[in-house]
């Protein structure tokens, strides 16, 4: 990726959007407990949101060779050592 399009992709964009007056004043209660700004507010919240959706994802498909590179990087960290992931991978597996 060039530079050109690296800062692209870090530039700030708008994100507009109407909410019903309750709403609002229920976030701009929380920002005044926790501080800051209801845009940071807001826009924290919705990644963390976002990222959690992305997350529970269960169903990944991969070409053999994203396969093989995930499949590595699986070997390759330490994380093994984590008991709930070494179940996990020990389990069968269901295409097998």
């Amino acid at each position: 990726m060039s530079d050109l399009q690296t800062r692209d992709r870090t530039k700030a964009v708008p994100l507009n959007m109407r909410v019903a007056e309750h709403r609002r004043d229920l976030i701009d209660a929380a920002v005044e407990v926790v501080g800051g700004d209801r845009t940071s507010f807001v826009l924290d919240a919705a990644c963390k949101r976002a990222e959690e959706v992305l997350m529970e994802r269960r169903l990944f498909l991969l070409d053999e060779e994203a396969f093989d590179r995930f499949a590595q990087a699986l070997e390759d960290n330490p994380i093994r050592s984590n008991e709930c992931v070494r179940k996990l991978l020990a389990r069968p597996k269901r295409w097998s």
